[in-house]
């Protein structure tokens, strides 16, 4: 039986089109700190995970990216601050799942370089 060797997620790698819009994105709207960018790339950081937003090195990766889940104390107030702020949500906080007591809430948005995103909440009822 293979055992299974993964530790954590490193790093979500992001494909963008206009770095510079990107890197004001997620730093200056989002308000995650920034370790290193340089022509090619950006580094953010959120709690433990590590975002890689980058100029896709060839075609085949010039694709939107998987979905990141921001997980948020107070999902309606981080909408309303985030909505203030200029992020086009596709949809309002609402309701995905409830497993005993927990309520599990999202809202999608876009970045600038058209990937989806979400908020998320989990509340205890």
């Amino acid at each position: 039986m293979m055992k299974n060797n993964i530790q954590k997620i490193g790093q979500i790698g992001i494909p963008v089109k206009d770095l510079n819009r990107a890197v004001k994105f997620y730093k200056e709207v989002l308000l995650l700190p920034m370790p290193y960018t340089n022509d090619t790339m950006a580094f953010f950081v959120c709690d433990e995970i590590r975002l890689f937003l980058s100029l896709p090195e060839k075609e085949e990766f010039a694709h939107p990216s998987s979905v990141i889940y921001f997980q948020v104390e107070n999902i309606h107030h981080t909408y309303e601050d985030w909505q203030a702020s200029g992020i086009a949500f596709i949809s309002e906080p609402h309701l995905i799942a409830k497993i005993g007591d927990i309520e599990t809430w999202m809202a999608f948005f876009k970045d600038t370089e058209e990937n989806t995103h979400a908020i998320m909440s989990e509340v205890t009822v």
